[in-house]
């Protein structure tokens, strides 16, 4: 499945692949063979909106006014067809008279020969002008798709049949048929929730968290069991809106097995969908699904249904007796069942199982691990090698002044290690999101844009810290004026680059307390910083020494600071403890997702 950043990525649209109510804006030319709207439900049989129109006779080059009328509707789909072979191309063209509430669309070779709507706002009433053409069939018969609201629509209503002069009477059967014959299986509701007796012994289970109990309200649980040529599905989670999962033979989205149980006003609907590239899931009208049951308690949506392990008849439908990998996810529905994108990244297995095989009791993942990694390697660098290291830069530098490490003064060891370490984690971790998404991420804001600001400027530190003058040099002061600004400007744009990325899809920490414990990370750093900065200014004025009323003699500033060795000893171990529990609360987090 190809994931996205914002987002997975971004999978879990109401969708249609022929629809007319899912395309608020009518361009719905998916639809011209069929007129069928594939929003996971039957049609209605029996039509209350009625096609008529000003004749009966027509020549080639004649307008036909066309009138479609009804209760309340969003949607339309009006053609003409040859009245003795309903399911042939459309026949003529049309002409519009309001194009606030109609439009033109093509279907197949012949240009403007359908009318759809322009958008889901309510109307009772349209008129058109059908222009017959030069080889018009002696008979014409004029079809509408109505939808009043995403659950509600009737396909191919047929209309009046128009005749060229001294035609024939047609040959029977003449009326359009509805399409919509219901394939849907009986729905009963479940009496009690699920339970997970059985996972990793007669079911195959998923659960996130994992081990939890699906009667629980913070757990999801989605299991398999097989019973002969068939597979039993339970799926659960907290969610009052829909709950869906997939089976792709990759991790990303697009050309994957799905099934969405979506609540539509507190009734629950179980349809199975095809996820085709990143775009909306086509929710499959041909209803494959038996023993369909549902639950939905306490904000906890449950449903269960049975498939077969082989559906070669259903286009899209995968064999359930090979190996995927699983997905699953939650999201929110509004009105009439329309799902939206799901707000954070859809559980994914670890690797390819087979449902029908050995059972297994697995988690999953809600984020890639090259993501993990990523955000891993970009707090240990920036909450922990890169701190510690401007600490001892900055105070250390007459506490560890007669100390050396491999000839040099320590705390320029120290500090230097800790800087290429910091350079060395960053250039690992900045490389991955680009190996993940195979280039750009459109999807996540302006984290990427800063990221390459902090790659650039961790660079640039380090190559101008290759060519640092001598301590005595005339630029040895411009110099250490640019590394600062250098350095305290990467390290504040790193700070506001991870608050962004935590938030995005492909990691997304718990909110708020990932927010929360940046806050206090930066709050933490900033006072230890603080801390030492008063320290030092209280050490220059412990040695004023002061005579007769004249001058005051400072003593230098080195010697002072030296004097508040064991503090600034005792203040690092503290701080590195600190750095190191914020780090691993971070890293705990990572772990978890």
């Amino acid at each position: 499945m190809e994931l996205p950043g914002l987002a997975f990525a971004i999978w879990m649209f109401i969708c249609f692949y022929a629809s007319v109510d899912g395309y608020p804006s009518g361009k719905i030319r998916e639809a011209c063979t069929s007129m069928i709207p594939c929003h996971g439900s039957s049609p209605q049989l029996s039509p209350e909106h009625t096609i008529t129109v000003n004749g009966t006779e027509f020549k080639p080059g004649d307008n036909i006014e066309v009138h479609l009328s009804g209760p309340d509707f969003e949607g339309f789909f009006i053609q003409a067809r040859d009245a003795e072979h309903l399911d042939s191309p459309a026949v003529g063209s049309f002409m519009l008279v309001d194009r606030r509430l109609s439009q033109l669309l093509t279907c197949g070779r012949t240009k403007n020969s359908a009318v759809s709507h322009t958008s889901k706002a309510k109307k009772k009433y349209i008129k058109v002008y059908w222009i017959a053409p030069g080889d018009a069939p002696k008979h014409v018969q004029f079809l509408a798709t109505v939808v009043k609201k995403y659950k509600i629509f009737w396909v191919k209503i047929p209309g009046p049949i128009v005749s060229q002069p001294n035609a024939l009477s047609p040959t029977p059967p003449l009326h359009a048929t509805s399409e919509a014959v219901s394939t849907s299986h009986p729905v009963s509701y479940l009496s009690k929730p699920f339970n997970a007796s059985g996972c990793g012994s007669m079911k195959f289970c998923v659960r996130n968290p994992s081990n939890c109990d699906p009667e629980s309200a913070s757990c999801f649980f989605l299991s398999f069991q097989q019973e002969k040529s068939s597979v039993f599905i339970e799926m659960s989670g907290p969610s009052e809106g829909y709950l869906a999962f997939a089976l792709s033979r990759d991790q990303w989205m697009g050309g994957d097995d799905a099934y969405l149980c979506v609540n539509e006003d507190h009734r629950v609907h179980v349809s199975p969908a095809y996820l085709k590239g990143r775009s909306r899931p086509v929710l499959d009208s041909e209803n494959a699904l038996e023993d369909v049951s549902w639950r939905l308690v306490d904000g906890v949506l449950q449903c269960s249904f049975r498939r077969s392990i082989h559906l070669p008849a259903y286009k899209g439908r995968f064999n359930l007796d090979a190996s995927y990998y699983i997905f699953l996810a939650d999201g929110e529905a509004s009105e009439g069942g329309l799902i939206h994108k799901h707000r954070r990244q859809p559980l994914i297995t670890n690797g390819i199982y087979n449902v029908t095989g050995l059972p297994h009791d697995i988690g999953g993942s809600r984020s890639p691990r090259l993501i993990k990694a990523h955000g891993a390697l970009m707090f240990v660098a920036w909450i922990t090698t890169v701190s510690i290291g401007v600490l001892v830069a900055r105070f250390f530098k007459p506490v560890w002044s007669h100390s050396f490490l491999f000839g040099k003064e320590m705390w320029f060891q120290v500090h230097r290690m800790l800087m290429l370490t910091t350079v060395m984690l960053t250039s690992i971790s900045f490389v991955l999101p680009f190996i993940y998404r195979g280039g750009w991420s459109q999807q996540a804001g302006f984290h990427p844009y800063l990221g390459c600001t902090v790659m650039a400027l961790t660079i640039f530190q380090a190559l101008m810290a290759g060519f640092r003058p001598s301590r005595h040099a005339p630029r040895r002061q411009l110099f250490n004026w640019f590394h600062w600004s250098t350095g305290t400007t990467a390290r504040i744009l790193a700070v506001v680059t991870m608050f962004l990325g935590m938030d995005l899809p492909a990691l997304d920490l718990p909110d708020p307390w990932d927010t929360y414990t940046m806050m206090g990370f930066v709050a933490w750093h900033v006072g230890i910083d603080v801390l030492l900065e008063i320290h030092s200014y209280c050490l220059v004025r412990k040695v004023e020494v002061i005579e007769d009323d004249r001058v005051q003699i400072l003593q230098s500033l080195t010697s002072a600071e030296a004097e508040g060795r064991l503090f600034k000893q005792i203040v690092l171990a503290i701080y590195i403890c600190g750095n190191v529990v914020f780090l691993i609360a971070f890293l705990a987090a990572i772990s978890q997702i």
